[in-house]
Parts: structure tokens; sequence; C-alpha cells
């Protein structure tokens, strides 16, 4: 598969060895749904959780072009797991008339979307797309419409196992088209052009307090100075 370096800029092929069975135990372990389990057995046994309580957990399924190293990998697992546990947890919460959800988002900037290989390629690609075809959101906007229109709305789209499908804009026909198209033909010199990676790079950086306009990153710090 392609991958991208995002603060070099470069695009190259990169393999991959498949996970032994201990490694995918430990992704379900970090990433699955067990924890989730836990929080809210904790909170039904302080007695706090109101009738009609609503939880739901986050979770990305990508597309195609990320399918192998995303969807049918480890995350997979651990991504399947999640979904055990809102139907688990959903029917611990029967009596509370509550609800367990898992929320199917569009890809975001962060510092796991930049560690996973293939996958920066292909959302620097998407943004730029989906900013072409005025369906780009920001994170909050995103989150926003997910309450809005999900938790506390009837119009967002649920998949056959009853997820929120919040990520439909980006796996919107026209736009995964698109992207396919760029995927074939984009390499370390057109990257600029194709995609919103000098967008991506920004984002990446911002998360760890860097690339603000204004702040001197070469000045000497006292971190003993309070003021």
């Amino acid at each position: 598969m392609k991958t991208l370096d995002i603060m070099g800029g470069e695009v190259r092929d990169i393999v991959l060895d498949p996970a032994d069975e201990a490694e995918a135990e430990a992704t379900v372990a970090v990433m699955g749904g067990e924890d989730w389990e836990f929080w809210i057995d904790a909170l039904r046994q302080a007695d706090v959780l109101a009738q009609g309580f609503q939880t739901v957990a986050f979770s990305y399924l990508g597309s195609d072009l990320t399918a192998r190293i995303y969807r049918e990998g480890t995350l997979g697992r651990a991504k399947a797991d999640v979904d055990r546990a809102a139907r688990a947890i959903g029917e611990r919460l029967g009596d509370l008339d509550g609800r367990a959800h898992v929320g199917v988002l569009k890809a975001i900037v962060s510092q796991a979307s930049t560690a996973i290989p293939v996958v920066p390629l292909y959302m620097s690609l998407l943004f730029r797309v989906m900013r072409e075809q005025g369906s780009h959101e920001s994170c909050i906007e995103h989150i926003d419409r997910l309450f809005r229109e999900g938790l506390y709305g009837d119009t967002m789209p649920r998949d056959e196992v009853g997820r929120l499908r919040a990520d439909a804009r980006e796996l919107a026909e026209s736009v995964q088209a698109e992207v396919a198209r760029r995927w074939e033909v984009v390499d370390s010199a057109n990257i600029a052009e194709l995609s919103d990676i000098a967008e991506f790079r920004e984002e990446f950086l911002r998360i760890f307090g860097f690339g603000f306009p204004g702040v001197d990153y070469d000045a000497d710090v006292d971190p003993m100075d309070g003021t």
C-alpha cells in the first residue's frame, strides 16, 4: 500500500507483516469495549444513571482504500468488540430505558491518524476532495451534527447493526470515487496539488501546541516563571 510522511511530504510504498494473535488480543484490550462496560457498570452501581440515559462510543471504520490496514486488521477486531459492548450495555440499561450507541465518525487529524500507515495519505486526499465538494466539517461541527441528528434527532442514517453513521458524507460515492482516482496517480511530486497535506500538517502540529502564529518557538523559556 501507499503511505505518506506528513512532515516530509514523501509518498512511498509500505509493506506490513500481519499481527500475531497476542498482538491482536492486546489491541482489543486497549481499544475494544471492555473499559466502556466497566465505566457504565460503575455508574450503575453508584446509582447515578438517569432514566433515558444514553452513552455513545466514538468509532471509525474508513473506506475500501484503508480497509486492509484498518477495518480488516487488528483495529477492526477492536472495533467489533466495541459493537459487542454496545449490545451488552444496551441490554443492561433496559430497565432505565437507556441506550448505548456506536457513532461511526469521519476521519480526523489526531496523533493516532498520523501514526497508522496508509491513513495519512488517504486523509490528506479526502480532506481536499471534501472541501472541494463542500462537505468537509471541523471536529466540532461533526460532533455537533452527531448529537443534533443522531443522539437527539432521527435524521442520521444507521447501518445494519444499528451504528450511527456520521461518516456518510465521507463515504459518499462522489467523494470516494474522486479520492480513489487521485490515489492512483498521487506521488511525492504532486501531493501538494492533489491533497490538503499542508492543512493536515498544521492541524497535527497544533495538537501539540506548535504552529500557532505569534509564538516564537525558538525563544528560551523558563519553566519556573509563572508569569
